[in-house]
Formats: structure tokens, sequence, C-alpha cells
């Protein structure tokens, strides 16, 4: 995969790729479609490539309250309708909040 791919692990055996997004553009909706657009591509990719492996977005605690957090959020939806899995992180600590493959 290309330099700009997402990471990738293992958690509890299982394999995953990660990609991080920063979510510090003008508008969480533009920041979303461009996760989206990554996401979809990397998908493609992984098929193709390593079907094993599931692929997460991995955002600030602070971008899952502004973007995912709110029932009636596009964000939310999105992880309902499981187009996106999500991993929730605080940077400072360095620490995995949450893992989220549905709502």
């Amino acid at each position: 995969m290309p330099r700009s791919s997402p990471l990738t692990a293992e958690k509890a055996g299982e394999k995953i790729a990660v990609e991080v997004k920063s979510f510090v553009g003008k508008s969480d909706i533009a920041n979303l479609e461009n996760a989206l657009g990554q996401i979809e591509l990397y998908q493609i990719l992984l098929e193709e490539t390593e079907p094993a492996r599931k692929l997460y977005l991995a955002v600030h605690e602070i971008a899952f309250d502004a973007v995912f957090k709110d029932k009636d959020s596009i964000g939310h939806l999105l992880v309902e309708k499981k187009r996106i899995q999500l991993i929730v992180f605080d940077p400072q600590r360095e620490e995995i909040l949450q893992w989220i493959t549905e709502f």
C-alpha cells in the first residue's frame, strides 16, 4: 500500500488497519467527507490485498463528541449503518478510550 495507507496491527488476534484523522479542518462535515472517502478507498484496497483485515477510523475524543456522539448526527448514522468503525483515543494520555463497531 502507498505511504499514506493506514497503520496495521493486531487486536486480540484479529488483523486490523487504522486510519487516524485529526478533524482539524474548517468544517466537521468536510473532515468527515474526507475521512469517509479515504476509508472507502482503503477498504477497497484491503478487500483485494488483505480481506481478513478490519478497517477502523481513529479519532480524537473531541472529534468523536463533535461528529459521532449525537444520535442525530451523520457520523453516528455512518457507524450505525456499519460504514465506519471507530477507535476513540486521547492523544495526551496515548490511550484508546473506546472501540465502536456499532451503536
